[in-house]
């Protein structure tokens, strides 16, 4: 009866141009029992705000690439000033593409994932690779400029952190899930993520061998759709270790929070490299109980800004009526 209510007044406020309003209110963010930099576990108290129904789709990318012109981030040879040191040879346009290999051996990310020239959101496994059959897929190998330069076009603007955290849970606290504490009720899958051991063997249904058509999974309490899995999906937040340190008293709950240090975000095993990363949320259909179990609300993970893969995308917000901020 409380989900079919909560249904009821998500109906009451989705829009005709696939906004849906999150009604503001104090929750719990982050996560004590995973990965350390989703700890601590901390009230925030959020604003008010609408957010997409869906991930941006190639076909509403489509649509803004041909009324501005847009050209990507991956469409645009790197600059060999920003990566010193980076061969020659592969500064070319392309994107980041996972090809699942037969067989691996270690850890090493590379077995897996490839840097394609010539992959875009256009062509995204590279090569004579199209959208036929994709248009209502997530746009991937999208930058972080380019999820920005699409949100102040459409008069809004990329979630933060805490905002697209809130939206995930779909009105439901401490459980582990954007549907509750089961990751597949009755057998049910709830969100595209690796069905099987990664990267090795996938157990997918056809036509969701990588990403999936939006809408093919169940909304989440707030009518939300793959807020789990599919894609990640960028954040404006500069990317923590760690959430900061919770108050201790309750009139000091942290007001719609932002992470804003830019320096600080950047990566220590590449100091040479002065890029910020953002935080992505919401894991992808590339994560799996055997290696990123990041298919929840808190979970979360470090992009550089200048980075494309095929599993990354995004949805955006507006947080005053007409407004974007």
């Amino acid at each position: 009866m409380a989900m079919a209510m909560a249904f009821e007044r998500v109906a009451e406020a989705r829009r005709d141009d696939g906004l849906v309003w999150i009604p503001g209110r104090t929750f719990k963010m982050g996560s004590n029992d995973h990965y350390p930099e989703e700890a601590p576990a901390h009230p925030v108290n959020v604003d008010g705000f609408w957010i997409s129904e869906t991930p941006v789709t190639n076909r509403q990318f489509k649509q803004f690439v041909e009324a501005t012109g847009h050209v990507t981030v991956a469409e645009i040879a790197p600059d060999p000033k920003d990566y010193p040191g980076a061969k020659p040879e592969m500064l070319k346009a392309g994107s980041l593409v996972f090809t699942q290999p037969k067989s691996v051996d270690g850890p090493d990310i590379s077995q897996w994932w490839a840097f394609k020239f010539g992959a875009t959101w256009r062509r995204p496994l590279g090569g004579l690779s199209d959208l036929r059959g994709k248009l209502d897929h997530p746009v991937v190998h999208i930058a972080y400029a380019d999820a920005l330069a699409y949100a102040k076009w459409a008069d809004m603007d990329l979630p933060t952190e805490a905002e697209w955290e809130l939206a995930a849970r779909g009105g439901l606290d401490d459980v582990e899930f954007a549907w509750g504490d089961e990751f597949a009720p009755g057998g049910v899958p709830m969100a595209n993520t690796w069905s099987g051991t990664f990267p090795t063997h996938a157990m997918k249904p056809k036509g969701h061998e990588r990403t999936s058509p939006v809408r093919s999974f169940p909304p989440n309490g707030f009518g939300l759709y793959d807020m789990i899995g599919n894609v990640w999906e960028w954040t404006s937040d500069y990317w923590s270790t760690r959430h900061p340190e919770p108050a201790n008293h309750s009139c000091c709950i942290p007001s719609n929070p932002r992470g804003r240090d830019a320096e600080a975000s950047y990566d220590p095993r590449q100091p040479e490299i002065r890029i910020a990363r953002r935080v992505l949320k919401g894991g992808s259909h590339l994560c799996a109980p055997n290696y990123c179990r990041r298919y929840r609300p808190a979970a979360r993970h470090a992009e550089p800004e200048d980075t494309s893969t095929s599993h990354v995308g995004f949805r955006c917000v507006r947080r005053t009526e007409g407004e974007a901020k």
